[in-house]
């Protein structure tokens, strides 16, 4: 019943981690893939240097030093991945809008007058949208392995409360006696 409860809250943070980091990353990439230029560079250069930095070492300074207690560390949890894991998709979308801005649909769109931000989030974003879910959907196993490790630490949700990752810190003291309490959880983190 641990590992049922626990699936739930890990494959939350999963999930609700990478809308977050796919949200943020398609705004960058797709306004950086559209204005090019001085924006282009610059946003492309904090992404490189966001990218540069060990993220395991990143979010344990974040969370180490944003340490809060119960319910607030699960939603701690959700930013600091969120917040840590937009870059890939952000270079992913600019490639896409580099290559859909010279399209007709675009062209006309900036003929009929239209504002900068509704060619990009009503006509770039959408037809660039295809490599984003492919690439969300690999990322929220990525997610649920960064905040099981987390867990595993003791910097990730605080017991009681389950996640596959603190389940397998509970039980590595018992692995002689007692392995089922970290087979399953480690299986699941696994699946």
């Amino acid at each position: 019943s641990r590992v049922m409860y626990g699936a739930r809250i890990s494959l939350t943070i999963g999930f609700l981690a990478v809308a977050i980091s796919a949200s943020i990353g398609t705004t960058i990439g797709a306004t950086a893939g559209y204005f090019g230029g001085l924006v282009d560079r610059t946003l492309m250069w904090f992404t490189d240097l966001l990218l540069s930095f060990p993220r395991l070492i990143l979010l344990l300074t974040i969370v180490g030093f944003f340490k809060a207690a119960g319910a607030q560390t699960i939603y701690l949890i959700v930013v600091i991945l969120g917040l840590t894991g937009w870059m890939g998709i952000a270079r992913i979308v600019r490639s896409q809008v580099l290559s859909l801005k010279e399209q007709d649909f675009v062209q006309a769109g900036r003929a009929l007058g239209l504002p900068p931000s509704r060619i990009i989030f009503y006509h770039l974003v959408p037809n660039a949208l295809a490599p984003v879910i492919v690439f969300a959907s690999l990322a929220v196993g990525g997610m649920i392995l960064v905040e099981a490790g987390l867990s595993f630490l003791g910097l990730g949700v605080p017991p009681p409360t389950a996640t596959w990752g603190s389940i397998v810190d509970g039980g590595r003291d018992y692995l002689r006696s007692a392995w089922w309490i970290t087979l399953f959880p480690g299986l699941m983190i696994v699946f």
